[in-house]
Parts: structure tokens; C-alpha cells; sequence
């Protein structure tokens, strides 16, 4: 199967576990609690996980890292809180995603390699699968879940930081600034450090 013949399953995934429930949220806010709106946009990635889980016999990654961030704000928007504490609930969702890169380093196969094949087609997914007995590959696939997971908690803990240092106006104003911010540089690093690691990589990242 070639890239493009691939390509629609990922905008598809993308759309189901991402952008849907993204516009699902920001029209359901207008009218209706953060609580509902939160849930409302975690019934597409829901629904996306059963269908993956019964048509593969495994969980899908993306999707269920996805689920997982809208049940956690979902949930922190039914507890509520003051103004400050409602700003800090996006920091709190970054620093529990942080630390499951972090915490997938104890497993046998990080969250970045799961995320990894989940964008690839099959045939690159099982090239993966073949290479993952390679000290270097498995070396590589570790340090991006490791890099990430690092800059995600520290993003969540600046932003936090801000939320209750700066005024809610200014906050607001930088807030997305910080995120994209980290965002960026983590995924700058990724492209170089994945550049520099394609000689110890087969096949390519």
C-alpha cells in the first residue's frame, strides 16, 4: 500500500479523535456547560476505539491518548473551581498527557513508537515491527518519548506558573503563545533528531 493509498486512513483518524470533537466542543460551549460540551466531543474518539479494538484486536494509540485527554478536562470541568483554577485545567491535561509519555518508558514499547506506527501504512507499521530488535532503533523510539514527555510537564508547569502570576488578561494573551511555543520547538527537535538517527534506522523514521 503506498503513502497516498494510506493518507485517507489518516486524515480520517485525525478528524474522528482531533478536529471533530474540537468543533463538537467549540459549538456545544455557546450554549450548553464545559462539562457537556467536553463529553459530547469525547464520543467520537470513544466510538473511533471500538471500532479500531474490534476490527484489530488492539487499542489504537492516538486514539485512545485523544479519549483520554477529553475525559480528564471533562472531568476537571465537572469539579469547577475558581477563575484561575479553570485556567489551569489545560496545563493539567498537558502535564497528565507529559507523564504518560514518561510513565509509557516503563512499558515495553513507548508511546511515541505506538503513535508512530499509527501513521504509517501497514507495510512501513510492519518494517517497525522487524526493527524493533535493534538496540539503536528501540534507543531512538525511547528518547522521543523521553524528549516529549519532558517538554510536555514543562510546558504544563510554565503555563501553570503564569496562571497564577500574571493577570487573566495577560495570561490569556501569552497563554497560546507558551503552548505552541513548546509545541513548536519539540517537534523542530523531533525533525533533526530524526534526521541524525536515519543511519541507525531501518527503515526510516
Amino acid at each position: 500500500m503506498t503513502w497516498r493509498a494510506w493518507l485517507p486512513q489518516i486524515v480520517l483518524t485525525v478528524l474522528l479523535n482531533a478536529l471533530l470533537p474540537w468543533l463538537v466542543y467549540l459549538l456545544l460551549i455557546r450554549h450548553f456547560s464545559s462539562f457537556t460540551a467536553l463529553s459530547a466531543a469525547a464520543f467520537l474518539p470513544l466510538i473511533e476505539n471500538i471500532v479500531y479494538l474490534a476490527r484489530y484486536r488492539r487499542l489504537d494509540t492516538f486514539g485512545s491518548l485523544m479519549l483520554g485527554s477529553f475525559v480528564l478536562a471533562a472531568l476537571l470541568a465537572f469539579m469547577g473551581g475558581d477563575e484561575r483554577v479553570l485556567l489551569v485545567r489545560g496545563s493539567i491535561v498537558t502535564g497528565a498527557v507529559g507523564a504518560a509519555f514518561l510513565l509509557s518508558l516503563l512499558l515495553n514499547r513507548p508511546l511515541i513508537y505506538g503513535l508512530a506506527k499509527r501513521f504509517v501504512s501497514p507495510e512501513t507499521a510492519a518494517k517497525y515491527e522487524e526493527g524493533w530488535h535493534k538496540p539503536q532503533v528501540r534507543r531512538v523510539f525511547r528518547i522521543m518519548t523521553a524528549v516529549w514527555g519532558a517538554a510536555l510537564l514543562l510546558e504544563a508547569a510554565v503555563r501553570t506558573l503564569l496562571v497564577y502570576t500574571l493577570p487573566v488578561a495577560v495570561f490569556l494573551g501569552v497563554s497560546n503563545l507558551v503552548f505552541y511555543g513548546f509545541i513548536g520547538a519539540a517537534a523542530l527537535w523531533t525533525w533533526v533528531y530524526r534526521k541524525r538517527s536515519t543511519a541507525a534506522m531501518n527503515p526510516r523514521l
